[in-house]
C-alpha cells in the first residue's frame, strides 16, 4: 500500500514540475516578451536574428562546447530525432545557442556542431547580446569557477520547441524518452 502512495506522490510531483516548467517557459520575464528581438552570429559568421525562428517550426538548445555530457548528448539526440522524422520533419530547423560566447566563437561552434550534424546551426555573439537573448527565452545560465583557473557553465538543459510564428510550443527534457520526444516533434511539425 505504501508503495502505491509513494508512486502516486511521485507522479503528482512530476506533473506539478512539468506544469510549472511549462508556465515558466510560457510566461515572459517581467516586461519582456518571449523571444525578444536579437542580433547574434551564426557558425558561418553571418548575422542571425529572431527572424530565423519564424516561418518554420524550430528546436533550440542552449549550451556550450566545453560541456562534458549534457550538450553533446542533447545535440546527438536532436540529430537522431530529425533523421528519424525524415520527410515528416524536413521543415523543422534546429539551433544550438552558446551560453559561453567568450570561448564559443563562430569557428569553434562550426567545428563542434558540424561534428554532430549538418542540420543544426550554431549561434553565438557578444556576451551581453547572448545574455539578453537567453534571458528573453527564459533560459538559465551561469558561469561557475572550477577553482583551477578555469570555469564551466550551469544552464537549462531542455530543448525548446517553437511554432512557425516563433512562439513557444513546448519542451523536450534532457534524456526524455525517445518515443515521447519523437511524438512531440511530429506534433510540432504538424501543428506548430
Amino acid at each position: 500500500m505504501m508503495r502505491y502512495i509513494l508512486v502516486g506522490i511521485l507522479v503528482l510531483m512530476t506533473a506539478v514540475v512539468g506544469f510549472m516548467t511549462y508556465q515558466w517557459y510560457r510566461t515572459p520575464s517581467a516586461g519582456q516578451p518571449f523571444g525578444a528581438p536579437f542580433t547574434l552570429i551564426d557558425q558561418n559568421g553571418a548575422e542571425i536574428t529572431e527572424a530565423a525562428f519564424r516561418g518554420q517550426p524550430s528546436v533550440v538548445f542552449f549550451g556550450f562546447t566545453h560541456c562534458p555530457e549534457v550538450c553533446p548528448t542533447t545535440l546527438v539526440e536532436m540529430d537522431g530525432w530529425l533523421k528519424k522524422l525524415g520527410d515528416e520533419g524536413k521543415d523543422i530547423r534546429a539551433y544550438f545557442v552558446s551560453v559561453d560566447p567568450e570561448r564559443d566563437t563562430p569557428d569553434v561552434m562550426k567545428t563542434y556542431v558540424s561534428n554532430v550534424s549538418d542540420r543544426i546551426v550554431g549561434i553565438t555573439g557578444a556576451p551581453d547580446k547572448v545574455a539578453a537573448m537567453t534571458k528573453s527565452f527564459g533560459i538559465y545560465s551561469r558561469k561557475v569557477d572550477t577553482g583551477d583557473g578555469d570555469y564551466t557553465m550551469d544552464h537549462s538543459a531542455s530543448v525548446l520547441m517553437l511554432k512557425r510564428s516563433g512562439d513557444f510550443f513546448g519542451t523536450i527534457a534532457y534524456e526524455e524518452n525517445p518515443d515521447t520526444a519523437l511524438a512531440k516533434l511530429k506534433r510540432l511539425a504538424r501543428e506548430g
